[in-house]
């Protein structure tokens, strides 16, 4: 009988926090409260142009994650796991949706290969498996380090709504559970034998009843 392969998004599913503000609180406490102000109000317009529906919601998210890359421009792969860390740490790792972290581990437990699908960049998705258990595996939005220092720049596209679940098919074939929070996630979730909708946004808790996905309420 082959291993069973469960697949979790992250922000939203497993942790209630958002990398763009740990990232944004990152710079703030590192000296580079004024560029990140620029970049924030610089972006502010578009998001909440996207917010009222009035622009491409989903573009405009993968233009903020890719533009938010520009700021590891010049640093190490190793300074960039040393914020990676930081941002789990202060951001995400307090705000887990613990229901969803303890099936996590109880598939562990149980043999499970867990694998965390995630539109954030890969090296805070990899901070963040690290510390649940080093057989984790992550699927993120890579960025661009050649000769190990980044580039400012994404190594690939942003790991989110059908490239999430091209990936997942293309590197694990069909899991038998799949976990997120966003109609983003829909593609994930039909991929899967067993889809569970975790704190669902109204678009993903309409197609889950019609699907008879569980639902995994926001009070556990």
């Amino acid at each position: 009988m082959s291993r069973q392969v469960w697949v979790f998004d992250l922000e939203g599913t497993l942790s209630s926090g958002e990398t763009w503000k740990g990232v944004g609180r990152w710079l703030q406490s590192h000296g580079r409260a004024a560029r990140y102000r620029a970049f924030f109000r610089g972006h502010l317009p578009g998001a909440l142009l996207a917010k009222a529906g009035l622009i491409n919601k989903r573009r405009y998210q993968n233009k903020w994650m890719s533009d938010l890359a520009a700021f590891f421009a010049g640093m190490t792969a190793a300074q960039v796991a040393d914020v990676a860390d930081w941002v789990v740490e202060n951001e995400l790792w307090p705000r887990l949706r613990r229901p969803v972290m303890q099936e996590l581990q109880d598939g562990l437990a149980a043999g499970v290969r867990i694998v965390l699908a995630s539109g954030t960049f890969e090296p805070v998705l990899a901070a963040f498996a690290g510390r649940i258990d080093p057989l984790v595996e992550v699927l993120g939005t890579p960025l661009s380090c050649p000769q190990d220092v980044c580039d400012g720049r994404l190594a690939g596209p942003v790991n989110v709504a059908q490239e999430k679940a091209r990936r997942v098919r293309r590197y694990l074939g069909r899991p038998q559970r799949a976990y997120g929070d966003t109609i983003s996630d829909g593609d994930l979730l039909q991929l899967a034998q067993q889809a569970v909708a975790v704190c669902p946004d109204k678009e993903l808790a309409l197609q889950a009843a019609r699907r008879d996905w569980r639902v995994i309420s926001c009070d556990g």
